[in-house]
């Protein structure tokens, strides 16, 4: 699995430790309505959230937390998911084919990663939600502003 490792030191030990990415972070497990899709992401139980107010984001009410693509595993429904784009096209709008819903996306700001939505996450590992209001309508603007939006998708 991604981002374990053996203990070094002793290659006959069998004990699995994280390495130093996932330090200080939990695995939250989620998914779709119907179950058809599931996933797994390693993130803060403290998540920072973007309330986005975009012309998709405002219809779909996305908010979502965003996150490295190492630190992202589909555990299935590939074959169930079908994908919205539009615009620039670098957002790439994930969605279950059988329920509809989007419990992950590629974002435009963060084309490494992946937006995750926390209220799709199984209940039990999230602790706080911190939502942070963007001004998607003046995309480039608002992203080119933000100090921190680009580097959240790096590990």
């Amino acid at each position: 699995f991604l981002g374990q490792k053996t203990r070094e030191d002793d290659p006959k030990s069998s004990v699995v430790s994280l390495s130093s990415e996932y330090r200080g972070l939990v695995k939250h497990t989620g998914g779709c309505h119907c179950g058809a899709v599931r996933f797994e992401v390693w993130a803060s139980a403290d998540l920072h959230v973007f309330n986005c107010n975009c012309s998709i984001c405002t219809k779909k009410q996305n908010r979502h937390f965003i996150v490295p693509a190492s630190r992202f595993k589909l555990l299935k429904g590939a074959d169930n998911l079908t994908t919205y784009t539009f615009n620039t096209h670098r957002a790439q709008h994930t969605f279950c084919k059988t329920c509809g819903v989007q419990s992950f996306y590629t974002p435009r700001s963060n084309p490494d990663g992946y937006g995750i939505a926390p209220h799709c996450l199984d209940d039990g590992t999230v602790q706080t939600i911190i939502t942070e209001d963007i001004n998607g309508k003046e995309w480039e603007k608002a992203v080119k502003e933000h100090k921190t939006i680009r580097d959240m998708s790096k590990p």
